[in-house]
């Protein structure tokens, strides 16, 4: 049986952008987003868990990576009426499944998987994402990486194999590289190949700054301006360091069995469905629910 973390963000905006608008509430909202996300919750239910939960981002402008730098995520709008509707659908129906839900208008979908990886770390979770951000959770306990469209898990050799560094180590690669989904700024001039050859000579951002002199001796092109722009960009490149870093010590106040698939109300999550249009997922969900509360029996 295993333990799965969701990012729910990465699912709920895959299905608004790739299904078709054949679903809509009873309140005239459309709903392929819901269809699409409770069908996903529904299959990995199926697979009876024995840990599962979703972490939902509400901190869009809010969160504590914007107090120590106002342009991050500046380039992402809010949500409008239409996909906020969706988006609160959403967590309402995993909350009928049964699945523990997180949420923070301070802290991250990120962060908040971060500290459910430390709280279920001898259960090695599986976090179901496709976010390379995440990949530092390998290094915290997790499993793999598993990006359920694609049906492709990424462990930490797989990780290392596809970015050049180990899974400890991608905070300081993002900081270095920057991260453009989130308008992080990396230092000039540095790039994947670069970035992975300072920290196969260097363990963190720290290391490399405290011995920047050296990385005009390295065998890397234009090493003495790379040297020179490092001094140049310190305090940003710290700066990025902090806001890739994942908190893992949120205070959700919860234990791990609560963490567990929890019984279901039939009646209110079918009566759910229908309020938003995805009725045609009763049936699924009747049987779905049903062999769960018989394995568990």
């Amino acid at each position: 049986m295993s333990s799965y973390l969701i990012d729910s963000s990465v699912y709920i905006f895959r299905y608004y952008f790739a299904l078709p608008p054949n679903w809509q509430s009873r309140s005239g909202y459309d709903t392929e987003a819901v269809y699409g996300f409770t069908n996903f919750l529904l299959d990995l239910l199926a697979r009876s868990p024995r840990h599962i939960a979703c972490a939902f981002d509400e901190s869009l402008g809010s969160c504590f990576r914007n107090t120590l730098y106002p342009d991050y995520k500046c380039s992402r709008a809010l949500p409008d009426e239409a996909l906020a509707f969706q988006l609160a659908a959403c967590r309402e129906m995993a909350e009928a499944l049964g699945i523990a839900s997180f949420s923070s208008e301070r802290y991250e979908a990120d962060d908040i998987l971060a500290t459910l990886t430390r709280k279920l770390r001898n259960h090695a979770p599986i976090i179901v994402s496709r976010d390379k951000d995440l990949g530092q959770l390998l290094a915290r306990g997790a499993s793999s990486l598993w990006d359920f469209a694609a049906n492709q898990h990424m462990d930490s050799a797989a990780l290392e194999q596809k970015f050049g560094v180990i899974p400890a180590q991608i905070a300081d690669y993002l900081a270095l590289v920057g991260d453009t989904s989130d308008d992080i700024p990396g230092v000039p001039g540095i790039g994947a190949k670069t970035a992975a050859r300072l920290l196969d000579e260097f363990d963190d951002v720290e290391a490399l700054l405290a011995q920047r002199e050296r990385v005009a001796t390295l065998p890397v092109r234009g090493a003495r301006g790379l040297a020179q722009r490092l001094e140049e960009y310190a305090d940003q490149l710290r700066l990025a360091k902090r806001l890739t870093s994942l908190v893992e010590d949120i205070p959700l106040g919860i234990k791990v069995k609560d963490l567990r698939p929890q019984p279901v109300d039939l009646e209110l999550a079918m009566a759910l469905a229908k309020e938003f249009g995805i009725g045609g997922l009763v049936g699924k969900m009747e049987r779905t629910l049903m062999s769960a509360e018989g394995e568990s029996t």
